[in-house]
Order: structure tokens, then C-alpha cells, then sequence
């Protein structure tokens, strides 16, 4: 076969870059495993070689995709000296990652709740939220932030810019810029944090 999307024996991840694709074009009722061979250009029992079934492609999709959102926050959570800054980026990153892949952040989250999965994928998709608390505490060490439970603040950041996500992929902002209400949310966040309004510890 000729012109093929992938190099250096680069096939699984040839296949991965396209399931993603065919979950926002399609959902993950969409996916084959015949049809990714033919959309990568190999025999339809290539892809067999990587994942036995349809749902290890859907569990290697779903770390793949954790593993890119975790680089983008943990790149914002270095990317300054500025605290808040620091934080507001965080926020950004993965509302920003959450609107442009809301169908992929679903399967990820689904497939790392499920009763039968890995706990290489559970340990990762952690690491966005552990990041997030590392940061908190941080700041709160810095004077920036008051004391509290870094665990359930960082648990409250990420249902509020969660929430914040999923109405932004929506479209359901009532004409507010994803923007805008990222900077909202986190600003608030911020202020309560520093202000050590007090939060129920969660189990």
C-alpha cells in the first residue's frame, strides 16, 4: 500500500489520532476498528496487532487523551511566576481542550469511571486535578491563598470549570465569550480561596 498517514512503524498512534477524530465526527458509536484500517490505509486486520477489540481502542483513546490534557495543564501550572495567573491559565487549558474535544472528554472520563478500568488510565486521569491542588498549595504556602483541604478545593475548582466546559461546548453561555466566563469562574474561585470561605471536607 502506498501513501500511508503514518511513518516508522508509527501505526498505533496513526490510529489513535484518527479514532479521536472519528469520536467528534461521529461519537464512539462510530468507531471500527475495520473502519480505521481503511481510513489509515492498512489491511483490516493491522489495527488487531494493537488492540484486541474495539474496547481497548476506546480504553487507549481515552489515556491518550488524558495524557494530552495533562501536558496543556501542566504547562499552564509553569507558566509564569504570577500565582493567579498560574491558576487562571490552568482553568483555561481545560475549558479550552474540553470545548474543542467535547465528545473525546466524555469517552475519557466514562471509560476511566467504569467499573473494569485500568489503573494506569484511573492514576492518569487524576493527574490534571493533583496537578491543580499542587498549585493551591502552593499559593497557599506563598500567603497568597488561606489555609484549607488543598484535596476538596482542587475537587470544587474542577466541578465549577467542568460545569464551566460542558455549558461552553454547548454553547449554552447566553452570548458570554468561554472567555470571559473562564475568567469569571476562576477569579471567584480565586477570591474564595483567598478569603478562606470554608468548604466541607470531601471522603
Amino acid at each position: 500500500m502506498t501513501d500511508q498517514p503514518y511513518h516508522h512503524g508509527k501505526l498505533r498512534e496513526a490510529l489513535l489520532e484518527r479514532a479521536m477524530v472519528t469520536i467528534e465526527e461521529a461519537g464512539v458509536e462510530g468507531l471500527s476498528l475495520r473502519q480505521l484500517a481503511r481510513d489509515v490505509n492498512v489491511s483490516h486486520g493491522a489495527p488487531a496487532k494493537h488492540f484486541r477489540d474495539k474496547q481497548a481502542l476506546i480504553d487507549a483513546v481515552a489515556l491518550a487523551g488524558f495524557e494530552s490534557m495533562n501536558s496543556l495543564i501542566q504547562d499552564a501550572a509553569r507558566s509564569g511566576d504570577d500565582l493567579h495567573s498560574r491558576f487562571v491559565s490552568v482553568g483555561k487549558s481545560y475549558v479550552d481542550f474540553a470545548v474543542q474535544h467535547p465528545a473525546l472528554l466524555t469517552v475519557m472520563y466514562s471509560t476511566k469511571h467504569h467499573p473494569d478500568s485500568s489503573e494506569e488510565l484511573r492514576n492518569t486521569g487524576a493527574q490534571g486535578i493533583q496537578v491543580a491542588q499542587a498549585l493551591i498549595a502552593e499559593a497557599q504556602q506563598a500567603g497568597a491563598l488561606a489555609p484549607g483541604n488543598t484535596e476538596t478545593l482542587a475537587m470544587v475548582c474542577f466541578v465549577s470549570l467542568h460545569g464551566t466546559a460542558l455549558l461552553a461546548a454547548g454553547g449554552h453561555l447566553d452570548g458570554n465569550s468561554v472567555e470571559d466566563v473562564v475568567m469569571a469562574a476562576t477569579d471567584t474561585l480565586w477570591a474564595g480561596m483567598a478569603a478562606g470561605v470554608p468548604a466541607a471536607q470531601l471522603d
